[in-house]
């Protein structure tokens, strides 16, 4: 154990000496392990929020296009079938026409020939006018995709980091012997607060996940990430949030607070937007604090205090 945190040591800071850091000198580490995390986790998180919504977005697009191609071309072929058979007929008109030496019968065939023509082309103009508009679509969509895809893989690469970083982090918890499995089972606890209406329902729900594990990019059952947990809670309060720390602070512009006016069930942030909770009343927020730990109610002490950026009540 303390060869492989010396080893965590020394790929953090090449010129560290090959020692095992102190307790203090860890959870020093562990600090600043745990906010790089959280914004990582939630540019991660991000990412595949707006992947996945491009995608759906270009599905549901791509295949109201195919329907419509497909109708445009059943008219091209009924189009082409009219075309030839508006041919034989004026072209047998056009012998009747001359046996019986009538040049109006004539002109009148062709003319009325050529309104059936003007009128099938007319059908397919505006047909393929009012397609138009959903193929320009299409590509907008396709032009969003590509670009969530290019975040995607951007943060492929992130993954990888938040990979190292919780490597890192498990190590240093072990190391001190506070590294915590939790129980994705866990029951919870009890909430006995003074919320009502939707406000109790949601903390009813995250308390109920109180010692289920921390997983970044966790939305349960059966683990939760931070904004996970309070997008999971308020949903089973009826109301619904967007997934990441950024989307819900970006949501609730009209619905922010000040810290000295909160109430129970709004949503807590912190400054740089990678971590959240959600507070519970009387000094506490419950939340889902990060690798090695469980969804838990704490105190909303200096730390937390000096660490908010703002609240917002859904």
């Amino acid at each position: 154990m303390a060869i492989t945190l010396a080893s965590a040591t020394l790929l953090a800071n090449p010129g560290a000496a090959a020692a095992d850091p102190s307790p203090a000198q860890a959870r020093a580490k562990l600090v600043k392990l745990n906010e790089q995390a959280d914004k990582v986790v939630e540019q991660y998180n991000q990412a595949t929020e707006t992947h996945k919504t491009a995608k759906t977005k270009y599905d549901v697009l791509n295949a109201e296009v195919g329907q419509k191609d497909a109708q445009a071309e059943a008219l091209r072929r009924d189009l082409v079938t009219a075309a030839v058979s508006d041919y034989q007929a004026g072209y047998q008109g056009w012998e009747r026409f001359v046996a019986q030496g009538s040049p109006e019968a004539i002109l009148g065939g062709m003319a009325s020939l050529d309104q059936m023509a003007q009128s099938r082309a007319a059908k397919l103009r505006a047909f393929e006018a009012a397609t138009k508009d959903l193929r320009d679509r299409r590509d907008a969509a396709r032009t969003v995709l590509a670009e969530a895809d290019a975040a995607r893989d951007k943060v492929r690469g992130q993954k990888a980091k938040v990979d190292k970083l919780v490597a890192e982090q498990t190590r240093i918890l072990r190391r001190l012997g506070a590294f915590q499995t939790g129980n994705p089972r866990s029951t919870g606890i009890t909430y006995t607060g003074s919320a009502s209406g939707n406000a109790r329902a949601a903390l009813q729900f995250a308390f109920a996940q109180v010692g289920k594990p921390y997983r970044y990019g966790g939305t349960g059952p059966g683990s939760f990430d931070c904004s996970g947990l309070t997008q999971a809670a308020w949903r089973s309060a009826g109301v619904s949030l967007p997934r990441t720390t950024w989307t819900q602070w970006s949501w609730g512009a009209a619905r922010r607070v000040p810290l000295n006016a909160l109430q129970p069930g709004d949503l807590l942030f912190s400054k740089g937007l990678g971590h959240m909770g959600m507070y519970a009343g009387n000094g506490k927020m419950v939340h889902a604090p990060q690798t090695g730990d469980v969804v838990k109610v704490v105190a909303l002490d200096g730390y937390w205090r000096n660490r908010l950026l703002g609240a917002i009540r859904p």
